[in-house]
């Protein structure tokens, strides 16, 4: 079950901050490592296959999405031997407009991946309600192709966290709160998979 926050209005400003915080990081320290740990191992396996990563998502998610795939393919790879390839579903605007337009709004993320993804490639969806029809529909394309998917999720996670391959959910009911989380995991997997093949003499020199 998920928690509400706010309970109650708050006007002392330090007041809601510290709760807000404290919220999160509570959230953070509960996450599942097992989980998470495949998660790693199966980003890695897609890397070393030469697979390409594929993230979506609507609204503020959309943007983590973006996000993902630049500090994925400009962060990560920087001083070291990946090689990892990413793209995000949601930055196209002008194929999302059209897809919208003449097929389905639903459609925005599942035609994409009916049309480039491949076998063994991954797609990772950031979904705070995990409801959302149109991440429903790609999880959907990407099974019938073989695509492996993931999912980070908040309040019971929805449809989407019991539908992608693994999952990660946040049991909070604050899309502020969730999508920290996210981004939070996003610079995790990047800044982690980074530090383990920085190729350098001087790992101390080397910003993250």
């Amino acid at each position: 079950m998920y928690k509400r926050f706010p309970i109650k209005k708050t006007l002392k400003s330090n007041e809601f901050y510290n709760q807000y915080i404290n919220k999160k990081h509570d959230l953070l320290k509960e996450v599942d490592f097992k989980e998470l740990n495949k998660i790693i191992n199966l980003i890695t396996t897609t890397i070393k296959k030469n697979n390409i990563i594929y993230s979506c998502g609507n609204g503020g998610s959309s943007s983590l999405a973006d996000h993902l795939t630049c500090d994925f393919i400009k962060q990560t790879n920087n001083k070291t031997n990946l090689n990892l390839k990413s793209i995000s579903l949601a930055s196209n605007f002008s194929l999302i407009s059209a897809i919208s337009n003449d097929i389905s709004f639903d459609e925005i993320f599942s035609f994409q991946v009916e049309k480039l993804c491949k076998k063994n490639d991954l797609l990772i969806c950031f979904s705070v309600s995990g409801n959302s029809k149109n991440l429903l529909n790609a999880v959907k394309a990407a099974k019938k192709k073989k695509v492996k998917t993931i999912s980070f999720t908040g309040f019971n996670g929805g449809k989407l966290s019991n539908f992608t391959d693994y999952n990660i959910n946040f049991p909070m009911a604050n899309y502020g709160i969730v999508e920290d989380c996210h981004t939070t995991m996003m610079h995790f997997l990047s800044q982690f998979l980074r530090n383990t093949k920085i190729i350098s003499n001087n790992f101390n020199k080397i910003n993250f």
